[in-house]
């Protein structure tokens, strides 16, 4: 689930993962794992990735299906 969300994000905004690497700080091949879901993704990129997208950390992680960030 969480895979899927970024990835379809990213794609929401036609942005290619070199693109989202530079953003986020880290190289294009970590930043498919994260996608790929072969690499665990760090609390600081959760918390960048939801800045970024003005979404909540519980939609990226599947807990939550509003995109919202709640006040």
């Amino acid at each position: 689930m969480v895979y899927k969300r970024i990835r379809d994000l990213r794609e929401d905004r036609d942005l290619t993962q070199k693109e989202m690497s530079r953003i986020l700080n880290c190289s294009q091949q970590v930043y498919s794992n994260y996608e790929l879901g072969q690499r665990d993704i760090p609390t600081d990129i959760l918390i960048k990735l939801s800045s970024f997208y003005k979404v909540s950390v519980d939609y990226i992680l599947g807990i939550s299906d509003n995109p919202k960030i709640q006040k």
